[in-house]
């Protein structure tokens, strides 16, 4: 007997802070599969403005004002290795397709993330296409010679950034359920008596 295993989109994000493209990025997932999962994590590539605690909060905040009954938040996949974020998936799953999300901006840096092929043997790569960041045949041919599976989602993001958002506060990138708890925290550089 076949048992038919339905996908589950893995988006590990720094949500640092979270943007209407992460909140487009999710309500785009929960239109393609039939369970998405999120979690706000450490990138050592970057240097975060917020607490993981804190951008937790906000991811979650975000999630749950969405109300999406299939999305949900599960910070236990948090890790600053995503091979790590992996293989405790697997253990909370066991025997589902994963499929792990990144846009199309970090196509070419996974193959030098940590045990990238490991990685890529047990899940599959949903590559969700950003505004200004085009999927390139030789990101994807690189991809493929190191065992991925890739799947180029049919999204569009805008071209939203955290990254411009922590250099110069812009209230109109920020889903209106987080801009609160983001002034009333004075993240940002936004606060309650100034933007």
């Amino acid at each position: 007997m076949n048992v038919i295993v339905s996908p589950i989109a893995l988006l590990g994000t720094s949500a640092d802070p979270p943007t209407y493209g992460h909140q487009a990025l999710l309500k785009g997932l929960s239109n393609l599969f039939p369970k998405v999962v999120t979690w706000a994590s450490d990138n050592p590539m970057k240097n975060h403005c917020a607490s993981l605690t804190q951008r937790h909060e906000l991811l979650k905040t975000l999630v749950k004002d969405l109300a999406i009954p299939h999305l949900e938040i599960k910070q236990e996949l948090s890790h600053s290795q995503t091979i790590k974020s992996i293989d405790i998936a697997i253990q909370c799953w066991p025997g589902s397709e994963l499929v792990l999300i990144i846009g199309s901006d970090l196509t070419e840096q996974v193959p030098n993330w940590v045990q990238s092929k490991d990685l890529l043997s047990k899940a599959r790569l949903g590559i969700a296409p950003r505004e200004g960041w085009p999927v390139t045949k030789r990101g994807l041919k690189v991809l493929k010679s190191i065992g991925a599976k890739v799947d180029v989602l049919p999204l569009t993001l805008p071209a939203t950034s955290s990254s411009r958002v922590r250099t110069k506060p812009e209230p109109s990138q920020i889903p209106k359920s987080i801009l609160p708890l983001l002034k009333e925290a004075n993240l940002y550089g936004l606060s309650i008596n100034g933007q």
